[in-house]
């Protein structure tokens, strides 16, 4: 079932908001509230998240705070990587956790924390192990990045490939199974953490992989999942039966749905980082997508005891 309804994905972030197009995040903000408006009005008791942030930067949150976007959310999220984009140190998580606890009194989940295998799958090992050290007990939700790899055939979703490097390559060794689907050495080791730290994994429209990641999840003992479903991809012939296909196939876990990515027909600027022409489209797609999959009278397990 649906657990949580969050709003967007890293909006601090270049690669999923145009900074230049909402320098100072106000596009954002009346974008973020009315979205939160209109899935309380479509399910009250639906937790809202807000799009988990990275870099993990308290001012963001104390600029939306101030626009008034906190009145409007139930729940703050951070990313964070570590070992392979952040300027931190996998131990400091504690205290990136508790830069944002000063700022805000909502809950702080942590909806996508990974590890990539860029350099060598040991490390993924280990850093699974001491992010679960770290993490469990320290947050209410925890979202591990990723199941799966990343075909090397489909674009990460940024738009610096030729001025990341490597930055832009470990985007495609991020997950306990290759691209083949064969495991990885961390699977073993996720395996023991599944029922406390949950996955995070993006499926793309139509993705050939969904009945197959069920499978694993199911056998992993996965209880919270993290996914999206794209605005953009609303505007795709036969969208709506990808999408039920999609949460029909994921009913037997506790899923935080995501609603992110701007139609290039909807933007500012024809790309699914801008901020949209009319941010009201994008609540209304937020709604809907909770009339049709968590309506009201639906009881979410998160809203049940929203942890702290």
């Amino acid at each position: 079932m649906i657990e949580a309804a969050m709003i967007w994905n890293e909006p601090n972030n270049k690669s999923h908001w145009d900074p230049l197009l909402d320098p100072d995040w106000t596009r954002f903000g009346e974008m973020a509230k009315l979205a939160g408006r209109a899935i309380a009005q479509a399910n009250p008791h639906l937790p809202r998240v807000l799009g988990g942030i990275s870099p993990i930067d308290p001012a963001f949150i104390q600029n939306l705070e101030r626009q008034g976007v906190l009145e409007e959310i139930d729940v703050v999220a951070v990313h964070g990587f570590p070992l392979d984009w952040n300027l931190w140190q996998i131990h400091e998580w504690p205290s990136k956790l508790d830069e944002i606890r000063a700022v805000t009194g909502k809950p702080v989940w942590v909806t996508e924390v990974g590890i990539s295998t860029f350099g060598a799958e040991e490390v993924q090992v280990w850093g699974l192990k001491r992010t679960a050290q770290l993490l469990i007990g320290k947050a209410p939700r925890i979202h591990w990045y990723s199941l799966y790899d990343l075909p090397r055939a489909w674009p990460a979703t940024t738009r610096h490939r030729e001025a990341e490097g490597s930055s832009y390559y470990r985007h495609f060794h991020m997950g306990l199974l290759r691209e083949d689907g064969s495991p990885k050495p961390a699977l073993e080791a996720y395996a023991a953490f599944a029922g406390e730290m949950g996955l995070c994994q993006w499926f793309h429209f139509e993705d050939h992989r969904l009945e197959d990641a069920v499978d694993w999840m199911k056998r992993l003992g996965v209880r919270h999942l993290r996914t999206g479903l794209s605005w953009a991809d609303r505007f795709r012939p036969n969208a709506l039966d990808w999408f039920d296909r999609q949460m029909e196939a994921l009913a037997g876990f506790e899923v935080t749905v995501t609603f992110c990515f701007t139609p290039e027909h909807r933007g500012i600027e024809p790309h699914h980082t801008s901020p949209p022409v009319a941010p009201a489209e994008f609540a209304e797609f937020c709604a809907e997508m909770i009339r049709r999959y968590a309506p009201a009278g639906q009881t979410s397990t998160a809203d049940q005891k929203l942890p702290a």
